[in-house]
Order: C-alpha cells, then structure tokens, then sequence
C-alpha cells in the first residue's frame, strides 16, 4: 500500500524540500571529506554535513509520516537528536586523540600547542609602532 500518491502537493513539495536540502549537505560534507587533504582539515566538513543532513531528512520524515497517518509523529526526532548529540563529541574526541599521537611523534604538521604565544609581544608591537611614526616624520622633513 503506497501512500506517497496521496499525499496533498503542499507535503509533498515541503518533503521534496528537505530531502534535497539534508542529501545536498550531506553531500557537501562528503566533498569536504574527499577535497580536503589533511585530517585536521577533514574533520570539520563531514561532521556539519552529516549533523545539518541528517536533520533535513529527518524533519521530512517527520513531515511525510504526520500527513499519512493525520497525527504528529515524532519519532524521527530521536535520531536526529542522537546524531546532533554525539557528533560534536566524537569530532572533539578525535582531533583530541590526532593531535596527542601526532604531538608524541613529533610531527611536523601539527597545530602548535599555544598560538598566542607565537605572536610579538605588546612591547615589541609598541616599539615597531614609533619606529613608523618616525620614519615616516622624518621622510616629511
């Protein structure tokens, strides 16, 4: 029994909408997952392409199943909220486990450990400052 031929235009339009709009971001997230080199580069994509696509599905699941059977259902819900849930925690759990391994072999292409510590110091900017302002008095003289 097919009830996909029944289903009012303005549902199946609102279900189409979803569909393609939760399959084109899981499909972005899959090209970010294929284009991008490194794996701190990698992490990041596939996990918003399968949080937000996996949302779109599931709200037009939810759609398509409270017009047939002319109730709220909700139940779709759970996985979407299982998968926004746990999807944050395993990208943070990963990069946290690379980022160890790849500290303790001393490879070359990690993040450093603290950026800002890397920058001038506020004297050093200070001191570059008006040694501009200077230069620049003098070549007006």
């Amino acid at each position: 029994m097919n009830h996909a031929a029944d289903l009012p235009i303005w549902a199946t339009l609102l279900i189409a909408l979803f569909l393609l709009i939760g399959a084109g971001l899981t499909l972005v997230g899959s090209f970010g997952l294929y284009h991008l080199r490194s794996f701190y580069d990698r992490i990041h994509a596939p996990t918003l392409g399968t949080s937000w696509g996996t949302a779109g599905i599931a709200i037009a699941s939810v759609i398509y199943f409270s017009v047939v059977e002319s109730q709220l259902v909700l139940h779709q819900l759970l996985i979407g909220v299982f998968v926004m849930a746990t999807t944050p925690v395993t990208l943070i759990l990963l990069s946290r486990a690379a980022l160890y391994r790849d500290r303790t072999e001393n490879n070359r292409d990690v993040p450093p450990l603290h950026p800002l510590r890397n920058l001038p110091q506020a004297s050093e900017l200070e001191q570059d400052s008006m040694a501009t302002h200077k230069n620049a008095g003098e070549e007006q003289k």
